[in-house]
């Protein structure tokens, strides 16, 4: 039986895959044309294994006109011109040599000799030596795949993109590599460290996308065909919003849902162990995230520029040029959307995001309840569920208790405290309540939503900045459709005032057939004393 594999390159007879037919048929057609291909995009988003099934399939749908040579640049960033070039060498010699092999052919002698005394020392022998390698595998046209690009050494960046650009301006039919495909997290631009090389003009941009709601549907259907176990429709639609079709989560929610829970495999996976599986993606560790939150680290603007981004209704235009911005599309964390605004890449990203942005303590946990109350046990009914109007209630009167002291959270924009602190205290309490969380993020303009799954119920809460009369209706409307979508009654609307003078407001009402309980709480923006 075949397996969700996280660890690497997957390949379908040990693994379950995505196909993927649209995006290989697109590559290959650019191998075909002689394309020089890059592809950039974050950590373990099936780039190598994309890459690797489309060679496969090339050289496979064109019977041997292709001679793939497949390299990895991660280890030589620390390595100097000679000790690249050199191992370099040895790297082509054993790829060509693992061909051959592979199609059961012996080598020619002259290219056998070739291998064993052609110098390689820098980037001119560099491309004497693809030349010639080209002139011995005629009429083969070689294909050079190159993953890991990231580490080639910086010194050495310059004068080998420069050898390649001259080798493809000589023209198709004397090129060798005829086709080249790079791949690796930074572009050429943000690999560019001294800003001396000019643009690499004749690479042909590849975009892998991230998997579709079908192509979800159809890597968990492989699964039910093997074993027999199906997936609700429910858990297949919200595995794939709370993902973004990031293939890592994708393969790492299936995998805790097929192996790690012990599911019967008689029985549906529902959506209530679904709640259960994202809420252990949440709280483990692993390479995706460790990637992740260490690059979040690399700059102290990335915080306030997420927490924009999910805050406000005319959302966060994104701008290409913006440094910031463009860094943290680079690591995946937020995309360009349809209508030309930031968006974060996956709801499950953000939980994770916001969840390191705040500091560890933030000072006013013993504040959360009041003194004379049985703190959270005071928020559940008699029957044990949720009372979150009475929660949301305490919230806002905690809130008022702080007082200027919320200002005084570490680490924490004052213009976003409110939501930090929402969300700190709804993760405590659900967390000793022993319920899950997560985050919806519906677009780029102000939608981040709180959902909490407790005992068999969905509570949603929507979470705002203030930014006027008109702004606040709109978002009941908003929130309204989302509970109508979702097959829930009542929701919770909470929009943090941030005005000189704020009006402060609780009220519920019936929007659109629905309940909803809306707060406006005022946020301190100064110490009282210091207000004139």
């Amino acid at each position: 039986m075949r397996w969700f594999e996280t660890r690497g390159p997957v390949n379908p007879e040990d693994n379950y895959v995505v196909a993927r037919p649209k995006e290989t048929a697109d590559f290959i057609k650019r191998v075909e044309r002689g394309r020089y291909i890059v592809l950039f995009a974050p950590r373990q988003t099936g780039k190598t294994t994309f890459f690797k099934t489309a060679l496969e399939r090339l050289e496979t749908a064109a019977a041997g006109a292709y001679f793939p040579i497949q390299l990895n640049f991660e280890i030589y960033e620390d390595y100097g011109r000679a000790e690249f070039y050199g191992s370099l060498r040895e790297h082509i010699c054993m790829e060509i040599a693992t061909v051959f092999r592979q199609r059961c052919i012996p080598i020619a002698e002259e290219l056998a000799h070739f291998l064993e005394n052609a110098p390689l020392t820098n980037s001119l022998s560099l491309g004497s030596f693809l030349r010639q390698l080209g002139l011995l595998l005629t009429p083969q046209r070689v294909v050079l795949l190159i993953d890991e690009f990231d580490g080639i050494p910086r010194e050495e960046l310059r004068n080998f993109l420069h050898t390649l650009r001259h080798i493809y301006l000589l023209g198709r039919t004397q090129r060798c590599p005829y086709s080249v495909g790079i791949v690796g997290v930074k572009s050429i631009t943000q690999l560019n460290y001294d800003r001396t090389i000019s643009p690499f003009n004749i690479q042909d941009e590849f975009h892998l996308p991230n998997f579709t709601l079908a192509e979800v549907r159809e890597l968990l259907g492989q699964y039910t065909a093997e074993v027999g176990q199906v997936f609700a429709p429910a858990v297949l639609a919200t595995l794939h919003r709370q993902t973004g079709g990031q293939p890592f989560l994708v393969n790492r929610l299936a995998q805790i849902l097929t192996e790690e829970m012990d599911i019967p495999k008689t029985e549906p996976i529902t959506s209530a162990h679904f709640a259960t599986a994202h809420t252990v993606l949440l709280e483990e560790e692993n390479v995706n995230f460790a990637h992740l939150l260490t690059n979040i680290h690399r700059d102290a603007r990335f915080g306030s520029v997420l927490m924009r981004i999910t805050s406000y209704d005319k959302g966060v235009r994104f701008r290409p040029g913006n440094e910031v911005l463009r860094e943290l599309a680079t690591y995946g964390v937020i995309a360009k959307g349809s209508e030309g605004l930031c968006e974060i890449a996956n709801p499950i990203y953000l939980y994770r995001v916001l969840q390191e942005l705040q500091p560890l303590i933030n000072g006013l946990e013993e504040a959360y309840y009041p003194q004379q109350s049985r703190g959270y046990h005071a928020y559940l009914t008699a029957s044990g569920e949720i009372a979150m109007a009475r929660l949301l209630d305490n919230f806002r009167d905690f809130i008022a208790r702080a007082g200027f002291r919320i200002l005084q959270v570490p680490s924490t924009p004052r213009e976003y405290v409110g939501q930090y602190l929402l969300f700190a205290y709804l993760d405590q309490f659900v967390r000793q309540v022993r319920g899950a969380m997560h985050l919806e993020v519906q677009t780029g303009r102000g939608r981040a939503d709180l959902v909490i799954f407790h005992e068999g119920r969905k509570h949603i809460v929507e979470t705002k900045l203030w930014q006027g009369a008109l702004s606040y209706a709109a978002g009941k409307a908003q929130l309204a459709a989302y509970l109508t979508l979702e097959g829930v009654q009542e929701g919770y609307y909470i929009v943090f005032d941030h005005r000189e003078v704020p009006v402060p407001r609780s009220e519920t009402e019936q929007v659109s057939g629905v309940t909803i309980r809306s707060y406006v709480i005022p946020v301190l923006q100064e110490r009282p004393s210091t207000v004139g």
